[in-house]
């Protein structure tokens, strides 16, 4: 049954939400617009907040929900850090559109909230110093990801914890590499520069 349920996790982690109504609305790809992601950000850039507050809604509870189940329901918490790593890899690469999906904040954001929720709100506090000062939301998530197990490891005391924290950080900075490299070249758009 926890077998199924992990599978579970990664296949409703994989609906690719933000390609999906792109698709109903505009009757293209996604990726071949913008930051060619199918994640919050670039739906936000390319059709504005009416579409991207569902989408972003959505992939949240893409993270949350699995963590939360097995919490819940199993009172498992390995099998909540398992199925939500799961969740956040289906949302990056997901099995539907030949596993090239988002960049798996907005599942992540999910993730952190529903297994250590303080350290998830001081993860935040990250990402919104981050993009104030920088107005990247790039750099913010990818910090606000990685300040994530530091946190845990300093005032949640959950070793496991940190450990799935750094494996679900890995994920984030491996789908921004691209992001990573325009930030360092001086090219990455800050928050609320729209694309045609």
């Amino acid at each position: 049954m926890k077998v199924l349920f992990a599978v579970l996790a990664y296949l409703v982690g994989a609906i690719p939400t933000g390609y999906l109504l792109f698709k109903l609305s505009e009757k293209k790809d996604i990726r071949e617009f913008g930051s060619r992601n199918t994640g919050v950000t670039n739906i936000m850039r390319l059709k504005g907040w009416k579409y991207a507050v569902p989408v972003a809604v959505f992939d949240v509870l893409k993270g949350f929900l699995p963590a939360f189940l097995a919490l819940r329901f199993f009172r498992d918490a390995r099998l909540a850090l398992i199925a939500s790593f799961l969740a956040v890899l289906g949302h990056c690469f997901p099995v539907y559109i030949r596993f090239r999906g988002g960049k798996g904040v907005a599942a992540t954001i999910g993730a952190f909230a529903a297994v250590a929720f303080r350290p998830f709100l001081l993860s935040v506090g990250v990402f919104v110093l981050v993009l104030a000062l920088s107005r990247y939301v790039s750099l913010g998530s990818i910090l606000a990801t990685l300040s994530f197990p530091v946190v845990v490891l300093l005032f949640h005391g959950g070793p496991e914890t940190a450990v799935w924290g750094i494996a679900v950080a890995s994920l984030v900075i491996i789908k921004h590499s691209g992001n990573i490299r325009r930030l360092l070249e001086g090219r990455e758009r800050k928050f609320g520069e729209r694309v045609s």
